[in-house]
Parts: C-alpha cells; structure tokens; sequence
C-alpha cells in the first residue's frame, strides 16, 4: 500500500434464503469494479456460511477511486443489497476527505475514517 491507497473493509448479512443472490450480487459487483473502475486496484470477497455474512476488502488507488466506485458501480446496487442483507461496519482505512465521509454517512452506513499510523509491507 502507497500513503494514497485507501482499503474499505466491509461486510454484509444474508437475509434468509438469499445467501446465493448476495454471492451472485457481489460477483457482479466485481466484475464491474474490474472492467470500468481502474483505480480499483484489488478486490477480495470472503464468505462465512455459518453466519451467511459476505465479507469484502476493497484496494483503491486514492479516494477519487473510492468516490467513483461509491457513485457508480455501489449505488447501482446498493438500493437491491438493502432488500436482500444488512450491511455492517464499513471501515474506510486511509485519507479520506470531509465531503466523502458525509456522503458515507449520508447513505445510512455505520463507518468509521481511519487514516494510516504505522505499519509494513514485505517485498
């Protein structure tokens, strides 16, 4: 991670009965991050059956690249996510302009800013 890149860390819980439409949401989520969004630089999607709670890591280049992808491919969806799972915490880890934050918390999501203190990466 460079001092630009802001990693959103989040997760969503199944409604029941709607584990496969919240995978089969979030594959095209993906997908549309991949084909349209070039400042998403790396996406992870995990899922735990027992809870039927997807969690996702976002890698953005900068939050230019995390606004654009909240105003295009996530407000495409978020509207159809909302029917179908309840979200969780989002944690924007990162620099992440006053105008952003409000418009995070401005779409109902609990989130917490948190900019970089310290850390490493390896090779």
């Amino acid at each position: 991670m460079t001092t630009q890149d802001v990693m959103v860390v989040y997760k969503w819980t199944a409604k029941e009965g709607q584990s496969e439409t919240l995978k089969g949401i979030y594959k095209e989520v993906t997908q549309q991050m991949e084909d349209n969004e070039p400042g998403a630089m790396h996406v992870e999607c995990y899922f735990d059956e027992t809870s039927s709670t997807l969690v996702v890591m976002d890698l953005f280049a900068d939050a230019g690249a995390v606004g654009f992808h909240l105003g295009t491919t996530a407000a495409g969806h978020f509207e159809n996510l909302l029917k179908i799972a309840n979200p969780g915490e989002f944690l924007f880890c990162g620099v992440i302009p006053e105008e952003m934050k409000q418009a995070a918390l401005g779409m109902g999501l609990k989130a917490t800013f948190a900019p970089r203190v310290f850390g490493f990466q390896r090779g």
